[in-house]
């Protein structure tokens, strides 16, 4: 008895310390972040080269690589920067000749996934924009899919496996052979992943997968958390199976809390607000998905070899299924609400078509194991032959559906969620206008198309006040056969020129023009590009 005691409180103990790991790391910013302000201006046009450049960004980020390209293609990285809450401020080191510059930059969010993206500016005179790749590493891309679903594998089926094993199997224990593998798989799919997270990070291709940053890269983002305490669950499952009798449940109940820290330590889902719900729920959910698909094979294999308890096996799995579905989808909706926000999203975005698959066959899957319950559990418990046969291959056929919905999670990872993509729409957009005569700081808030309202600070061209008479903005986007939307700003006392009532009708790059009356007989006229999101 005092051996057993002892394994219950390192089962226990195992639990809390994966638990305070990831409340160690809860200190990031949680959100999957969106560029909002660039300074210099997409776009811009500027007289001399600037000392610095700056990005903000909807949250705080940790930079990854910064490149400078020169108008002959040169690439320049950038090592310099400072964090100032949401803006990264990088330092020029160099010189720079007339023509177009692009500032190339690459991020990782505290979800773990990596934001790119680049911006254009003038030094004088506009030239050809240097050529910047931005084509899909396919064969990367593939590698995180496929090592996020063996990942998957490992913890729901294998740990979860094990759970199903040490809880609700009879002595005959079948599957597992497939539930050593599944945890196998596991153990290889972690660490890769890791690494794959790393080469995304950094923009590299797979040939590069044996360099130390590479590594040291993925470590340092949020799914370095959830590789390493997925891997302390895949040990726990192995040693439930592996280890002494009186240690299977304990070690196996461990490991199934493991399972659903490792997905709360990051992902699109825990990073979403308010954490105090969305970490617990993701927890909920992780441990569910693997408790209940977890003991599908072991059970369908079971009832499928006249296994010795197989049918109290198939009893216990039957009267707990229900309350674990019962929270399972709970926490599900709630997560996809949180996530999706409005029924359009589910349309109109990658991350709401890829969720309307999974809840088809979540549908599905739903109805099958309804079926299964309520129609063939009774029989198949009372001994009848056939009907366990039916119940084994409907259980294969749940299996199946339960791969293909690992498939489409795994897909997520490619997707931001129509959460963030509101964050960065509601985001104003704001660029800077500098002239020789005058210069303004110009913000558009939201900055996205429909009713806005704009806010402009006005200056003199070195930085001085300037008392100016009148200011009208003027819109114009002659691509879209849009001629110049002129509206007159008004002064709100704050030592701004404010224009509300303002409709973008459609997004894209709009020229924005500001007239600025400087006095009777003199008119100032400055103007930039600007990008309007959809």
């Amino acid at each position: 008895m005092a051996s057993k005691g002892i394994g219950w409180a390192a089962g226990g103990l195992l639990a809390v310390l994966m638990a305070l790991i990831v409340l160690a790391s809860a200190n990031q910013a949680f959100a999957h972040a969106a560029l909002i302000k660039t300074d210099p201006a997409d776009g811009a046009v500027l007289a001399q080269a600037p000392a610095q450049f700056s990005l903000t960004f909807s949250e705080p980020v940790s930079p990854l690589v910064l490149t400078l390209v020169k108008p002959d293609g040169t690439p320049v990285p950038l090592t310099s920067f400072r964090l100032t809450d949401q803006t990264v401020e990088i330092d020029n080191p160099q010189v720079l000749k007339s023509g177009t510059h692009v500032l190339s930059w690459r991020v990782i969010s505290a979800d773990g996934h990596p934001v790119g993206g680049s911006l254009l500016f003038s030094v004088g005179a506009p030239s050809e924009p240097p050529a910047v790749s931005e084509a899909v590493d396919w064969p990367l891309r593939s590698a995180i899919w496929i090592g996020k679903v063996f990942l998957y594998i490992g913890l729901f089926l294998g740990v979860g496996g094990v759970s199903a094993l040490a809880w609700l199997a009879g002595p005959g224990r079948a599957g597992q052979r497939f539930v050593s593998a599944a945890i196998l798989c596991g153990l290889v799919a972690a660490p890769l992943s890791l690494g794959f997270q790393g080469l995304d990070a950094l923009g590299a291709p797979l040939s590069h997968l044996a360099q130390p940053v590479i590594w040291r890269t993925g470590l340092g983002t949020s799914f370095g958390w959830t590789v390493l305490i997925a891997l302390i669950a895949l040990g726990l499952g192995l040693l439930s199976l592996a280890g002494p009798r009186w240690a299977a449940r304990p070690f196996a109940l461990a490991g199934l809390a493991g399972v659903g820290v490792a997905l709360a330590a990051s992902g699109h889902a825990s990073a979403a607000e308010p954490q105090w719900l969305t970490r617990p729920l993701v927890f909920v959910h992780g441990v569910g998905i693997a408790f209940w698909a977890g003991a599908l094979i072991p059970l369908g294999l079971a009832l499928k070899r006249q296994k010795a308890g197989a049918v109290a096996f198939l009893r216990r799995f039957s009267w707990t299924i229900m309350p674990v579905v019962a929270v399972l989808a709970a926490a599900g909706i709630v997560l996809a609400v949180i996530q999706v926000q409005t029924p359009a999203a589910l349309v109109n975005t990658a991350y709401g078509r890829l969720l309307l698959v999974k809840l088809a066959l979540l549908v599905f899957l739903f109805t099958l194991a309804a079926v299964n319950r309520w129609k063939l559990t009774t029989s198949a418990e009372a001994g009848a032959t056939e009907v366990q046969r039916r119940l084994t291959r409907s259980i294969g056929v749940e299996m199946l559906i339960v791969l293909a919905i690992f498939g489409i999670a795994a897909g997520w990872r490619f997707t931001p969620p129509p959460r963030a993509l509101a964050i960065a729409a509601a985001q104003p957009v704001s660029i800077h206008i500098h002239a020789l005569q005058a210069m303004a700081d110009l913000s558009i808030t939201p900055g996205h198309a429909g009713a806005v309202a704009a806010s402009m600070i006005i200056m003199t061209g070195d930085f001085g006040p300037l008392d100016a008479k009148e200011v009208t903005l003027v819109l114009s986007k002659p691509d879209s056969g849009i001629e110049p939307l002129k509206r007159a700003a008004t002064k709100p006392g704050d030592g701004s020129w404010r224009v509300d009532n303002l409709v973008i009708p459609v997004p894209g790059r709009w020229t924005v023009r500001i007239d600025i009356l400087v006095s009777d007989f003199e008119m100032v006229k400055i103007e930039a590009p600007v990008d309007i999101r959809p």
